[in-house]
C-alpha cells in the first residue's frame, strides 16, 4: 500500500490500531531509563504518545499525513508535556535521503520498528539503517507478523513475502554491531479471533563501549 492508500485507510476510521500501546513495545521498553528515541512507520502514534508520556523525547516518522495528524490529536488529549516531547515527522522510511536529518541528529536512545511490513530487500535496508542509528547503549526493537502467521495465527498480511522471522533480523542487526537481548516468535491474543497471532519480536543492544 502507498501513503495514498494508507490516507483512506486511517481517514475511515477513528484509530485503526487503538489508543494503548503495542503490548510488546510496553513490556520491553518499560524499563529503560527515557532519552532520544526514534519511531519508525509509527501510523497514528500510540507507541509514540506512551513514549513521550513516559519522559521520551520522540521522533515519530511515517508517510501518511493522515496518521501524524491522528498521532498530534490522541497526543493533545494527555498531558501537554507529552506533546512537547513528540516530533512528528512525515517521510518514507525506505527513502535513503530520508535519513539524512536522523543520522544529522546522532545515535538514539531506542529506535522502534512495529509491523513495518516490506519485501526483503527494503526491509532489511531499513533495519540495516536503524541498527545505524541506535546509539551505543541504546536498544532497537523489531516487532511484527511471524511469517508463520499466516498458517499458524490470525490477522496480519497474507502475503508471505512482506512477513519475516527473528533470525532474519538478527542477522541483519548482529552484522552491523547489535547484541541480541531476545529474539523468539510470541502468541499475541486477539479479540474475537479463534486463534492467537504470532509474532516475531526481537530486542537488540548496542554496546555501550562502541559498535560492534
Amino acid at each position: 500500500m502507498d501513503s495514498r492508500a494508507w490516507d483512506e485507510r486511517y481517514a475511515a476510521a477513528e484509530l485503526v490500531w487503538g489508543r494503548e500501546p503495542n503490548r510488546w513495545v510496553a513490556g520491553e521498553t518499560g524499563e529503560l531509563p527515557p532519552g532520544r528515541a526514534l519511531d519508525l512507520a509509527a501510523g497514528e502514534g500510540r507507541n509514540a504518545v506512551w513514549l513521550a508520556g513516559r519522559g521520551w523525547r520522540v521522533t515519530a516518522v511515517d508517510f501518511s499525513a493522515v496518521a501524524l495528524e491522528r498521532g498530534r490529536e490522541l497526543v493533545a488529549a494527555g498531558a501537554p508535556e507529552a506533546a512537547e516531547r513528540i516530533r512528528w515527522v512525515r517521510a518514507d522510511v525506505t527513502d535513503p535521503s530520508a535519513w539524512a536529518d536522523w543520522e544529522r541528529r546522532g545515535g538514539f536512545g531506542l529506535v522502534l520498528i512495529s509491523y513495518l511490513h516490506l519485501p526483503a530487500g527494503p526491509r532489511r535496508d531499513v533495519w540495516r539503517r536503524a541498527a545505524g542509528a541506535t546509539a551505543p547503549g541504546g536498544t532497537l526493537l523489531v516487532v511484527g507478523h511471524d511469517a508463520t502467521n499466516i498458517a499458524e495465527g490470525t490477522g496480519g498480511p497474507q502475503d508471505p513475502e512482506v512477513l519475516y522471522s527473528p533470525d532474519e533480523v538478527v542477522s541483519v542487526a548482529v552484522s552491523a554491531g547489535l547484541r541480541t537481548v531476545r529474539a523468539e516468535r510470541v502468541r499475541r491474543p486477539v479479540e474475537g479471533a479463534q486463534r492467537d497471532a504470532v509474532d516475531a519480536l526481537v530486542r537488540l543492544h548496542r554496546p555501550a563501549t562502541g559498535r560492534g
